[in-house]
């Protein structure tokens, strides 16, 4: 696999972590261009961190990983440190995505990515944990991967669905939080 700066990324064998397609993450990245740079990034079920990989060559100053996989977590670590750069942080977590992000509260995210595996029931309760913790910041962004035909967008109380992009068997729900007075 390989990523912006034709870097290359170790993965895991097999469809166990499912990596973001790379159309796919090229649209979100061509989306958030120019919010990159210098930004907290959450990546949540990371994989094989591929998408905290590539905020980490787009300038990224603090990249954090969750996922529950132990074998997982070793290919994110060793992927980030090959295209990490002086200056820029970066944290992976095991465990249980909803209990972690527990242990995040107090912090703020420019930019979250989360791509749970499609027919989790994960969708609800870590998409209500973001928003009872305020994880994301004031101008910030969530995306969440989805099927089209599994997963449908949530309201979700303090964040607000701001635009919604299919890419074939794959979508994109963004959300952003709610300002005071919407």
């Amino acid at each position: 696999m390989r990523i912006y700066g034709n870097r290359q990324l170790k993965t895991l064998p097999g469809q166990t972590t499912r990596p973001t397609a790379a159309r796919v993450r090229e649209a979100i990245f061509n989306i958030w261009q120019g919010a990159i740079a210098n930004c907290r990034w959450l990546d949540l079920c990371a994989g094989n961190g591929s998408m905290g990989a590539e905020a980490l060559c787009r300038g990224a100053l603090l990249v954090v990983g969750i996922d529950k996989w132990g074998k997982a977590c070793t290919i994110i670590q060793q992927n980030w440190e090959r295209v990490a750069q002086p200056g820029q942080e970066f944290r992976v977590l095991r465990g249980d995505v909803v209990e972690r992000l527990n242990t995040l509260t107090g912090q703020k995210f420019d930019r979250i990515y989360f791509d749970p595996p499609f027919r989790s029931d994960l969708y609800q309760p870590v998409l209500e944990a973001i928003a009872r913790d305020r994880l994301l910041a004031d101008s910030g962004e969530l995306a969440v991967e989805h099927s089209p035909h599994y997963w449908m967008a949530q309201p979700i109380p303090t964040l607000e669905i701001c635009r919604e992009k299919v890419y074939g068997n794959t979508a994109v729900t963004f959300y952003r939080p709610l300002q005071e007075g919407e």
